[in-house]
C-alpha cells in the first residue's frame, strides 16, 4: 500500500478505493474526483456507461444503473447487482511458512481421545429453551461457589438456545438441532458437560448418551429432579465430581496442527476485503501449511466469489459439493421472497460496500491462497487439515455455532464496523479493518488492520503478527472478548424447519 488517501486493488479494476476522507475536485491516479469520497467507498477511475460492469479485485461487482463519469462516486445510488462471473485468474501461491512456522507449539490441553483444547471449561448445555433459565441458575451457582477452588477451570459455561420442542422430531431441523448440540457436548474446550432437559420436549436427553468423547458428560432432566430449585442443587453436586477431574487438566506443548480456528467477518466495511480479511488469510495460509485447520463459511458471503474457491478445490468432489451449497443457497432466498444481494446490511453498506458481489470478494480473503480440501454441512464435524468450507448463513452467531460444533477450538473475527462478539468455549480474537475503529473500540479489538491501508504495514507482516495471536491464545492468552465477558449469548443454532 502506499501513502495515497485511494488504493487500486487489481490492474484490471475501473474503480480505486479512498482509504481516506477525498474532497471533491481531488486528484486521484490522475482522475478529478466529481464529489466528495468517504473512507472505504469506490471513484470512478474512467467513464463507465449505463449498464457496464464495475470491476473491483478484479472482478464485476455489479453494473451502473446510470452514465458514469471518471471521478464520480460510484455506491448503490449508481451501481446494483447482477449476477456476473469474471474468469477465475491463475491462483496465487499461499503465504510460504518455513520450517520454524511448521515446528510451532501451543500450550494447550491434551485430552483423554487425544485431541488438544485450548481452553478447559465445563459446559452447562440445555436440551430445550424449557430448561434455559435452569442452566444459567447452575452455571451462576458452579461460578460462585464451586470455580474458586480450582484454579485449572476456565469456567463455566452456560450454552442455551430457543429450540428443542415445538418442532418435527423429524427432518431438517431436529438434524441440525441434535448435529449442534451433539458437537458442542463432545467439544475439546469442555473437559466436562452436564446437560439439562426439562422432560417432555422433543429434542430428549436420551439422544445423546451419558459419556462423552474426550470429556466427562451427565445429563438429567428438571422434571425428574423435582423442579427447578432441586435441580440446581442436584447440579451442584454431579459438578463438584466433574470439577475434581477437569481441574487437575495442565497446559503441555501440543503441535500447532491441532488448532482449528473458523474464519469469521461481521459489520464488514470498504475496507474488510482490503485488510483486515486478506492479513488473517495469510495467517490461515501459514495454520494451514503447518498442519492446522482453517474453517471459512458463511455461504450467502461468498456468492459471487465461490467459483474463486472452486477453481482452488483439491478434487472435482469437492468443487461439486461447493456448488451444490451455492445451488440450494439460490433455491432457498427465492422461496422466501429474497435474494442474495439482501445481504450487505445498512451498516456494510455506509462502509462503502454496495452489493453482495462485492462484500463476497472481499470475505474470501480470508481463507487465505490454500487449496479447498474439504466441504462440510452445518454443525457437521470437521476433520481434514488445511482450508475448508462448511455451509452457514451469513448471520454471525448462527455461522460460528456451526463451525464450534464442528469442532473449532478458536475463532478469528474482522470487523470494519465494530461487531462485539465472543463464542465460549471457543475464544474470539477480533481484528478491525481500519484503524479508526480500533481507536474507538479498542476495548474489544485485539489487531489493527488498518495501518495496511495507510501503508505502514504489508499485508504479510499483519497476517503473521495474527498468526502469532492465534498461538498466544490458544496458548491461554486471554482476548479482548474474553476480558469484557462475551460468549455466553452467542449460541445461537441455524434454525430450519416449521415451528408446530
Amino acid at each position: 500500500m502506499t501513502k495515497d488517501p485511494w488504493i487500486i486493488l487489481s490492474a484490471g479494476d475501473n474503480v480505486a478505493v479512498a482509504t481516506a476522507a477525498i474532497p471533491s475536485g481531488a486528484t486521484v491516479a490522475g482522475i478529478q474526483t466529481q464529489q466528495k469520497i468517504d473512507p472505504g467507498h469506490k471513484i470512478a477511475l474512467a467513464d463507465i456507461p449505463l449498464g457496464q460492469p464495475v470491476v473491483k479485485y478484479g472482478q464485476a461487482i455489479g453494473r451502473t444503473t446510470a452514465d458514469v463519469k471518471a471521478g464520480d462516486h460510484i455506491h448503490s445510488h449508481n451501481l446494483h447487482f447482477e449476477n456476473d462471473r469474471l474468469a477465475a485468474t491463475a491462483n496465487s501461491a499461499p503465504e510460504e511458512a518455513s520450517a520454524t512456522d511448521r515446528a510451532r507449539t501451543f500450550m494447550g490441553y491434551r485430552r483423554a481421545d487425544g485431541r488438544s483444547a485450548t481452553r478447559n471449561y465445563i459446559g452447562i448445555i440445555a436440551s430445550v429453551n424449557c430448561s434455559t433459565t435452569v442452566c444459567r441458575a447452575i452455571a451462576d451457582e458452579a461460578n460462585r461457589t464451586i470455580l474458586p477452588h480450582f484454579d485449572g477451570i476456565d469456567g463455566f459455561v452456560p450454552i442455551v438456545h430457543d429450540q428443542g420442542c415445538g418442532m418435527s422430531s423429524t427432518g431438517d431441523g431436529m438434524a441440525v438441532l441434535h448435529r449442534t448440540l451433539a458437537g458442542y457436548t463432545r467439544h475439546v474446550n469442555f473437559g466436562g458437560v452436564l446437560m439439562i432437559g426439562l422432560g417432555c420436549e422433543v429434542n430428549q436427553l436420551t439422544l445423546y448418551g451419558q459419556s462423552g468423547a474426550g470429556n466427562a458428560k451427565r445429563h438429567f432432566n428438571i422434571q425428574d429432579a423435582g423442579g427447578s430449585r432441586r435441580a440446581v442443587e442436584r447440579a451442584m453436586g454431579m459438578l463438584r465430581e466433574i470439577a475434581q477431574d477437569v481441574g487437575k487438566e495442565k497446559r503441555v506443548a501440543l503441535p500447532i496442527s491441532d488448532i482449528i480456528i473458523g474464519l469469521q467477518c461481521g459489520g464488514s466495511d470498504g475496507f474488510s476485503g482490503i485488510t483486515a480479511n486478506p492479513a488473517l488469510g495469510v495467517a490461515a495460509d501459514l495454520l494451514a501449511a503447518a498442519g492446522g485447520t482453517a474453517i471459512l463459511s458463511e455461504t450467502s458471503e461468498i456468492y459471487g466469489a465461490e467459483h474463486l474457491l472452486r477453481s482452488r478445490a483439491v478434487s472435482d468432489e469437492v468443487a461439486k459439493k461447493l456448488d451444490d451449497k451455492i445451488a440450494w443457497w439460490e433455491k432457498y432466498v427465492e422461496l422466501h421472497g429474497a435474494s442474495l444481494d439482501n445481504n450487505p446490511s445498512p451498516g456494510n453498506k455506509r462502509g462503502g460496500l454496495t452489493t453482495i458481489l462485492e462484500k463476497s470478494l472481499g470475505a474470501v480473503a480470508k481463507g487465505g491462497r490454500s487449496p479447498l480440501t474439504a466441504v462440510y454441512g452445518y454443525a457437521e464435524r470437521v476433520t481434514a487439515p488445511g482450508l475448508v468450507f462448511m455451509d452457514t448463513p451469513g448471520y454471525d452467531p448462527v455461522s460460528a455455532t456451526g463451525q464450534v460444533a464442528g469442532g473449532a477450538n478458536m475463532i478469528a473475527f474482522t470487523t470494519g464496523r465494530g461487531s462485539c462478539f465472543g463464542c465460549r468455549p471457543a475464544p474470539s480474537i477480533k481484528l478491525s479493518s481500519n484503524s479508526a475503529l480500533y481507536a474507538s473500540m479498542e476495548e474489544d479489538m485485539d489487531i489493527d488492520c488498518g495501518t495496511i491501508a495507510t501503508g505502514d504495514a504489508t499485508i504479510s507482516a499483519k497476517g503473521r503478527e495474527i498468526f502469532d495471536l492465534i498461538i498466544d491464545t490458544a496458548s491461554g492468552k486471554k482476548t479482548k472478548s474474553e476480558e469484557f465477558g462475551y460468549g455466553d449469548n452467542e449460541f445461537v443454532p441455524w434454525h430450519l424447519g416449521a415451528t408446530l
